[in-house]
Order: C-alpha cells, then structure tokens, then sequence
C-alpha cells in the first residue's frame, strides 16, 4: 500500500514537473561573447538574446548590469527572427560593452530578464524572469615594453592640436596656451589617458582642466578628450616643443599604431620688462593647482552604473510611481473612511452591538441596543413583540406571549437572534447591502 502511494506521488510530481516545463518551452535565452580572452582596456561585445514562440507583449528589461574590474555600456537593442526546429521564434538580443581596467578574470554575471510573453495558444501575456547563463572574460596586462600609463585600446584615433597665441611673437613673460584634443573610436573617456607634458629647459607648463566626453551613437562607441597647457617663457633663445606621439593598440589589425604632433620651434624675443615676470609664474601656480585639484575631485558621475541621463529618467519614473501609488493610497483611504462610516450607519453594526450587549448579560443595556437595531430595521411597527410575532419561530411566538420581554433575554442567546434576523433581511421588499445598510425599496 505504501508502495503503491508512493509510486502515485511520484507520477504526480512527474506531471507537474512536465506541466511547468511546456510552461516554459516557448522562451529561452542565449549568450554571446566577440571575444574570452582580451587586454586591459579591449571591449567585448555581449549579446543576450531573448526569444519567444509567439510575442512580447511588453519591452524586455535586463535591469542594472554591474561587472566588477570593469566599465559596462549598454549599447543598444536589435529585434529579429529565427527558425528553430522548424519554428518561428521572436528576438530581442541586447548588446553591451564590457571595458575591462582590472587585469583579472572578469565575470559578465547570469541576468534575470524581466519579459511578458503569452504562452502558446493564448494572446494574455504572462510576467516571467528569464534567467541567462553568465561568461568569464580573461583580461591580459599590457604587452611587455609598452608604456602602461599611456596605453590605449581602440580602432582609430584622430589627434588635433590648437596654440592659443602668436608664437612668432614671444617674448620673455609671455604665456602660451597649448590644447591636444584626441577623438577615438572604440573605447568610452574614463580609459583615456591624459597627455604628459615634457619638461622643457626655460619653460615652465601649467596643465590645465581636461575635457572629456563619451560620444555614443546608434552604430558606434567613441570618446574624446581635450588636455591643455600653459607655457610660460622665462627665457630669452630659441625653445624646441617636443614632439607628442600617441600610440594605440588596434584590436582589429593586432597592432601598435600611432599619431605624431611635430615637434615646435619657438624663438623667444627678450623683454625689457622683467618685473612682472615673478608675478605672472606665481599667478599659473595657482590657477595650475586649482585646475589639478578640480581634475582629481571630478570624474564622471555614475550611480548604480547610470550617468546624469539614466538617473533623471530613473528618478522622473519613481517620482511619477510614487504620485500614482499616493493617488491610489488617497483614494483607497477615502474610501475605507466612507466605507466605515457607512457601515456604523448600517443595520448590521447595530445588530452587532445588540449581540456584544447581551454578551454581557446586561438587560437594560441589551434592551437599548435592541431598539436601536429595530429601529434600523424599518418595520411598520419597531417594537419587540412586532419582529416575535412577524420572524421568529412558532415557539418563540408562544412563549413571548406567554412571559413577554423577560422570555426573550433569559432564553434567547445571539443564534436565535440571528435566525430573526435572517428572517426580516430575507423578506421580500426589503433590501440590504453587503454591509447590512439598509435600502429603502
């Protein structure tokens, strides 16, 4: 017998189990890499992929996407078709960039999807959570012989240069101000190195507040950065500004490349006027070490993986849910308190406090309870020995007449009062709500 019922609950276990999962069968997801193995600083590309038999009745939410040892761009999302097995199913596949800075063993983490789907023959979507298998990602450290501080990962880089200046006019005291600004494909501005500045014998430099900016597109993930420099003339001759190359590994090409500024030849005119020239170098000083202050204190705002953008809309839909859910709370509480104050108005309530009064066995209180009750109940007659004769039993009737009003408090407990009750509520021209409020037929 044991046996038997065991054999039973296992075949029903079994069908639950094949229940749930044809329950299932019409979603699932995928995970691709472009790549398991990269340097510091290489995007991957991920795509996760969601598909259905039938529709999604609702856009597909990856939520908040965080990888530890790395910066993560969602980049945007592509719908399309596929045919499995001989059955149509459709996609979301959302693509991401992973830009790893750590050199480690990253890990892009298993995502549960929210979507809402209709299962197979019906049109309801339902709410589930698919979740997606995770990928670890190796980040390898710089080649050998490279300089780790300027290192740079992209397909292109463009590199332009402005003089803020005559620099066939300069003489001793003067300040040039020089801005390299580089555009760079395939990689996001908090990897941009900043330029260094080369010491140069007569010159002092003044790095000044660097400008950065992501610039993604629909097709493409590029930055840029502007660094700039004050130079300040201290001498009189001839001064040679370096040359500055930019070097860059491309992921495609498996290569170094690189862009070259040439190098500057300024000639410095003297200046008969010397006295300011302390005063000018104590100026940049300041103005020098405000500007790196502001450059370390400040880095690009993210909150939970969101920029300013992100966190606006965020914001701006909690704040709308918010106003929605006290509107609702509002109303749901205006309610409650017409609700509660229809009910203490009602016959119920007051039939209620009748049975609390005989419970404690108080004749006089009982009595006032029960008149307020019949007079609630709207009978041509709101008297005691009216609601007897008219709905009580046969035997009730009897012994009402027989020992009157003392009969019915010493005999008649709460189940018999409510056996009258049942009787007048259920008399036919007679109306009553829900709540016991009586209604004038």
């Amino acid at each position: 017998m044991v046996m038997r019922s065991l054999k039973y609950g296992m075949v029903f276990i079994l069908l639950l189990l094949v229940q749930h999962s044809f329950a299932q069968g019409h979603l699932f997801s995928r995970i691709k890499t472009s790549s398991t193995s990269v340097y510091v600083g290489e995007p991957v590309e991920v795509k996760v992929s969601v598909f259905t038999s039938t529709w999604f009745t609702k856009g597909v939410n990856p939520g908040n996407i965080k990888v530890n040892g790395a910066f993560t761009v969602y980049f945007r999302s592509v719908n399309s078709t596929e045919r499995i097995n001989g059955k149509t199913y459709a996609g979301v596949e959302m693509i991401f960039n992973v830009f790893p800075y750590e050199v480690n063993t990253l890990e892009f983490p298993s995502l549960e999807i929210n979507v809402e789907s209709p299962d197979e023959g019906t049109s309801t979507g339902v709410a589930r959570i698919i979740k997606t298998e995770s990928r670890k990602i190796s980040v390898k450290p710089v080649p050998p012989n490279i300089d780790r501080e300027n290192w740079i990962v992209a397909s292109n880089v463009s590199v332009t240069q402005n003089w803020n200046g005559n620099l066939k006019q300069v003489k001793v005291g003067d300040v040039l101000e020089r801005s390299i600004s580089r555009e760079i494909q395939g990689t996001i501005a908090e990897l941009i190195p900043p330029i260094s500045w080369d010491t140069i014998p007569g010159v002092s430099n003044y790095p000044v507040r660097a400008e950065v900016r992501n610039n993604n597109s629909k097709t493409a993930i590029s930055a840029s950065r502007t660094d700039g420099v004050k130079y300040l003339f201290e001498k009189e001759g001839q001064v040679i500004i370096p040359e500055i190359i930019v070097n860059w590994w491309n992921p495609q090409a498996k290569r170094m490349q690189k862009r070259t500024l040439q190098e500057t030849v300024i000639n410095v005119l003297p200046n008969p006027d010397l006295g300011m020239l302390e005063s000018i170098r104590d100026s940049m000083q300041i103005i020098s070490a405000t500007a790196n202050e502001t450059m370390e204190e400040e880095s690009p705002f993210t909150f939970l993986g969101m920029n300013w953008k992100q966190l606006a809309v965020v914001v701006l839909a909690l704040t709308f849910l918010i106003y929605i859910l006290v509107k609702v709370i509002l109303k749901l509480m205006k309610k409650i308190a017409i609700d509660k104050k229809n009910y203490r108005n009602s016959e119920l309530f007051y039939f209620r406090e009748f049975e609390k009064a005989i419970r404690k066995e108080n004749a006089s209180l009982s009595l006032n309870a029960l008149y307020r009750w019949i007079d609630q109940l709207n009978l041509p007659e709101p008297t005691v020995k009216y609601i007897i004769d008219n709905y009580g039993t046969s035997e009730m009737k009897l012994k009402s007449n027989d020992d009157g009003i003392k009969y019915m408090f010493k005999r008649l407990n709460n189940k018999q009062w409510r056996l009258i009750r049942n009787n007048v509520i259920k008399t036919p021209g007679k109306s009553f709500d829900k709540r016991g409020l009586h209604l004038n037929p």
